[in-house]
Order: structure tokens, then C-alpha cells, then sequence
């Protein structure tokens, strides 16, 4: 504030000078405010790569003095919340402290520590850039915090001007996936490629190596880390035999799925390689049975569609929990993805070159046009060099509406009486959907015991179930495993460790583990819901209820596709729920027999 009061002009009299530098107040809190909304957005972004696409969140604790006392964010899914973070890093400098967050609280739902941590921490200020996108957390976190007597700013609501909207983009831009996941029922798709200044994607031989410069390819390593799959087409397999690996130094790797209407593809290929990274292949109902079976001999998933064509595939990924796709295929596909309305952002790589060629591929295939005036404008282009290539990005379609308007069962009810409003199965998968506590990846330690008798503390339920794979197996491997998943920073981490080591290691892997991996899993959950109250009642709260664990592609513990999976979670949890209120029923018996 003082450095805005010597910006202005000192001619005039003293009440001039007052005057104006009230009336330049509320633009330097403005700027102030979106200062830091930009800074919780950009920490928000920092774990891109490193684990797999969840809810972004930043906070940054702003103390009474005006210095940064704070700041943290999310890293993944099932891991601490960025406002515990910062409250712990801010300390006693918390007290009567401004917190800045992106985004509303609410990274796992039924979870309220971000709230508490903000509460316990003294902080009498919170600003928020945005509401939460999804419906069942959106507007929980606001007013509990001012229900609790915190003064809360939203923007686009109690603060408005042009900077106020500009660093809200910013939130907007850094959530984008999730928003697309609250409104569209389809993951956010980004479309990439690269071509020479004549517009071509390959030679008129097919030949792509190397269109755009090493720098270019080191960024699209970037955007493959922040996906969760990359998608290509059989044409793309065939003749650019790719690796689709991120390489890029973070430690998440994006699934690989190919897109083959006939799976006419080669034999033998990069992406059957599995020691790395895993790959789906997606097909029309009852393509190559035969080699759908050599497929899956080499460890490839293969999912099979009535009809193939991007919507119906975007509509499956986003069910499997997916937010973010990068497409990285040829012209025929990207013409199909974009007719289908399922792309969201271009990134285009232009390389100053020229190759030429009558029949030399271009990156959009048809699309039915035959007037420039049909032509599909970006929107937000952005430019920037590149090493020698200049890339251009932009949005195919503006982002959703961040409150859409999504029926209630009741309201369902009315315009479709065939939905009874009483049926109740409960789908539950990612820690941030709708009663997301109850998945073995939400953020609530455990404590168990070990085999000496010593508690021991574990993040997740999910980090306790992956290390037990490899207990009692006496080999410094298997208990390397053990230590590395125990301090792996998220249950993400925790399960490709795990799984990994199984699949490459088998025989590292306990004998007795398949008879015993069910009681694992059960103690776990039990030690969680026994030692965290309100996740308790949560379990409790749905009495009456078919839990399902509605992971489409675990046939294990999840429900499956379409219901063919064993729900051994789900069931797991029922089984629990019964027991908690078998005690809860014994102990109201006693207590009035007592009375």
C-alpha cells in the first residue's frame, strides 16, 4: 500500500493526496489478492508429471505482516492437503493469517482436515479463486469455514474488477480437467501434433522422423506426464511403431491405448512391451479374437465397444476415473475425436520446414467443410517459440460452466418415474468422488501392528495392502520392496511399486498371498473406520445400501465394466458396516438394560 502511495503524484494539497490514496486502496487488495490466488495456482500445478492427474490444489498462508509464511500443495491423490501443508510449514505466523487456495477445499470427500487445519490454525481470512466443480463438495468447505466465524472471498462473486477475473482464469485453467470431469462426463482431451510449415505430418512415404525439434519433443514428454493416457491410432502403430513413454523425469507414466476399429495391427510392436508401462487396446465387439488372445498373453488389456468411435471411448476413460487424455494420432482419428466434439485444446507444433507432397498427410483429416466460414476458430491461442518450431494452442471449445445443473434423484424421479428414489447402490472409486473416504487410496493413515508387537504407522490403507505382498519372504528385494512402498509419498506410489515388482518379480511375491490378501485388505479397512470417527458414520450413514467399488477395469475388488466384477472392496465394506452395527446395536442393548 505504501509503495502505490508514492506512485502518485504529490502536486496538491494533503487531502488531495488522502483522497487519492483511498481511492487506490481497493485496487492495490485487488492486486494483492490476485497476487497471491496466482501463486496458489501455479503451486497447485507443481505435481504435474509426478503422479497422475487428480483435484489441483495450492495454498499459501499470507501473515498478518504481509510476508508469505506458508505455502504447499496437493501432490496426489490420497495424500495430505495442501492447506495441512502450509498451516504446519506457516506455524505460529498462522495466527489472524490470510489463506489464499486456488480452489474450495475438498480433495477427498468425507474428508474435512483442510477445513480443520485452516480453523485450528488460526487463520482469519480466506480467499478462494474458485468453487469446487463437483457437485456433492461444491460449497461444503465455505460455509463451514464461515459458519465457524472466518471471513471467506470468493472470486467472481465477492471480489470482482480485471484483475480479480484474470488470476481467476488462472484457477480455472489449472483445474480444467476436473471441470471437465463435473460437466461433461468426459475426461479433458487435449489433441497434439506436429507438422512442417506446409502442413504435412509425415512424408508422402510416411516417414516422421524427426518433424519438430528436440526441444518440442522434450516439452510433449511435459504434456504426456500430466495425462493420464495417450491414445494413437492402428495406423500410427503400424507405421511409427512408438514408445508413447513420458521420459520425463517425473515418476507417473501415462497409460497407452490404441484405437483400432479392426485391430489390424503388427504382432509384434513397442507398445506390447509392458516392463514399463501399461497399454489398452480398444476395438469393435468380436475383432481378431485370436489375436485379442495373443494380445492378452502379453499382458495387454483389450476392451471391446458395440461401437467404436471416440465419444464412446472418452465416456468408458471417464468411468475408469481418468481426467486428462493427450491424443496423439493421425488425421483420420483426430478428424473423428474432433467430429465427436470430445477435444478440448489443440497443441501445434510447426516446424520451419517443408516437405511437400500431394499425398503427404496432414494432421486433420475431413471433417465435411467445404466453406472457410465453417471453420473451427480457437479460442485463448496462445504462441510461443519453441527451439526453430513455433507452438500454437488453443481451446476448441470454452470450458464448461463450472456450476452445471445436474438433476437430483427427486427431481429425476419426476420426469422419469421408472427411477425409484429409494433404490440406493453406492458407487464409490476415486478419493474425490461422492463418498471417496470409503476407497482404500483416501488420506487417512493406519496404525497396525507389527510382528514384534510395535505399532507402526502406515499413510494408506493402500500403502499397508502392497507392502504385505512381499512380507514374510526372506529376500533383501522383498523387503526393499516393503521400504520403499512404506515411504512412498502417495498411495499412487505406493500401488506401482507394488505392482510393478509383482509383475516383473514375481517371486518375490508371498506364496500364501492370494489366500490371504482379503484379510489384509479387511484389517486395514477395519484399523481405518475403528480409528477415524466421522468416517465411521460415514460407513454407517449407508445402511441399507449395495456398496460398489466401481473401478471398470479391477474385476477383483472392483465392480467391473458392467457389473461382472466380484466388488470384493465393496463387499469388504458391507461386511464392516454390518459388524460396526452389530457392536452398536449390543452396545444400545446393554446400556439400556443397564439403565
Amino acid at each position: 500500500m505504501a509503495l502505490s502511495c508514492l506512485t502518485l503524484s504529490l502536486s496538491g494539497n494533503p487531502s488531495s493526496l488522502i483522497f487519492k490514496c483511498k481511492a487506490s486502496l481497493p485496487t492495490a487488495l485487488h492486486a494483492l489478492d490476485a497476487a497471491h490466488i496466482r501463486r496458489a495456482a501455479l503451486l497447485a500445478d507443481k505435481s504435474a508429471g509426478f503422479t497422475s492427474p487428480h483435484p489441483n490444489f495450492g495454498c499459501v498462508i499470507v501473515a498478518p505482516s504481509g510476508h508469505v509464511a506458508g505455502e504447499a500443495y496437493l501432490y496426489a491423490q490420497g495424500t495430505a492437503a495442501a492447506e495441512v501443508q502450509a498451516v504446519a510449514a506457516a506455524a505460529e505466523s498462522c495466527r489472524g493469517a490470510t489463506a489464499y487456495l486456488n480452489m474450495e477445499p475438498g480433495d477427498c470427500h468425507g474428508d474435512h482436515s483442510a477445513v480443520s487445519a485452516l480453523l485450528q490454525g488460526g487463520v482469519k481470512r480466506v480467499v478462494i479463486g474458485m468453487r469446487h466443480p463437483l457437485q456433492h463438495l461444491r460449497g461444503n468447505a465455505v460455509r463451514a469455514l464461515r459458519n465457524q466465524g472466518l471471513h471467506v472471498d470468493l472470486f467472481g462473486e465477492d471480489l470482482t474488477g480485471n484483475l480479480i477475473e484474470e488470476a481467476q482464469k488462472e484457477c480455472l485453467l489449472v483445474n480444467a480437467p476436473l471441470i471437465c470431469r463435473a460437466a461433461s462426463r468426459v475426461p479433458f482431451s487435449v489433441l497434439k501434433y506436429a507438422m512442417t510449415l506446409d502442413g504435412k505430418i509425415a512424408a508422402s512415404s510416411g516417414h516422421a522422423s524427426w518433424i519438430s525439434s528436440k526441444q518440442s519433443r522434450h516439452l510433449v514428454f511435459e504434456l504426456r506426464g500430466r495425462s493420464d493416457a495417450i491414445i494413437v491410432g492402428g495406423n500410427t502403430v503400424r507405421m511409427d511403431n512408438p514408445r508413447l513413454t513420458a521420459r520425463h523425469g517425473g515418476g507417473h507414466m501415462p497409460m497407452r491405448v490404441v484405437m483400432s476399429q479392426t485391430l489390424d495391427l503388427p504382432e509384434e510392436a513397442n507398445l506390447w512391451d509392458m516392463s514399463e508401462v501399461s497399454t489398452i487396446v480398444v476395438t469393435q465387439r468380436g475383432a481378431r479374437r485370436s489375436f485379442q488372445k495373443q494380445l492378452a498373453s502379453k499382458g495387454v488389456e483389450v476392451v471391446e465397444f458395440d461401437i467404436l468411435n471416440p465419444r464412446e471411448v472418452m465416456e468408458y476413460f471417464h468411468d475408469r476415473g481418468y481426467l486428462s487424455i493427450l491424443w496423439e494420432c493421425g488425421g483420420a482419428l483426430a478428424a473423428s475425436a474432433i467430429s465427436s466434439g470430445v477435444i478440448h485444446k489443440v497443441y501445434a507444433f510447426v516446424a520451419p520446414k517443408i516437405i511437400g507432397g500431394k499425398n503427404a498427410p496432414s494432421p486433420v483429416g475431413e471433417l465435411g467443410m467445404v466453406e472457410m466460414s465453417q471453420a473451427l476458430n480457437l479460442i485463448d491461442v496462445c504462441y510461443k517459440q519453441v527451439g526453430p518450431d513455433m507452438l500454437i494452442s488453443g481451446f476448441l471449445q470454452p470450458l464448461p460452466d463450472i456450476i452445471p445443473v445436474i438433476p437430483s434423484r427427486d427431481e429425476t424421479f419426476v420426469v422419469d418415474p421408472t427411477v425409484s428414489p429409494e433404490s440406493r447402490i453406492i458407487f464409490f472409486y476415486k478419493a474425490w468422488d461422492p463418498y471417496g473416504a470409503l476407497s482404500n487410496f483416501s488420506p487417512h493413515p493406519i496404525q497396525m501392528l507389527d510382528e514384534n508387537g510395535d505399532y507402526v504407522t502406515w499413510l494408506t490403507v493402500e500403502h499397508y495392502y502392497q507392502a504385505h505382498k512381499f512380507f514374510g519372504v526372506n529376500d533383501p528385494l522383498a523387503q526393499d520392496c516393503v521400504e520403499r512402498i512404506k515411504s512412498a509419498k502417495s498411495p499412487e506410489e505406493a500401488a506401482r511399486i507394488g505392482r510393478s515388482m509383482q509383475r516383473l518379480k514375481p517371486y518375490l511375491i508371498n506364496s500364501d498371498w492370494d489366500n490371504i490378501k482379503i484379510d489384509v485388505m479387511y484389517k486395514a479397512l477395519k484399523c481405518k473406520f475403528s480409528m477415524y470417527p466421522h468416517l465411521n458414520s460415514m460407513l454407517l450413514s449407508t445402511a441399507g445400501s449395495v456398496l460398489v467399488e466401481a473401478s471398470p477395469h479391477d474385476l477383483f475388488w472392483g465392480g467391473g465394466r458392467e457389473g461382472e466384477g466380484l466388488n470384493y472392496l465393496g463387499r469388504l465394506l458391507m461386511k464392516l458396516r454390518s459388524e460396526f452395527l452389530g457392536e452398536s446395536s449390543s452396545s444400545s442393548e446393554t446400556s439400556s438394560l443397564t439403565v
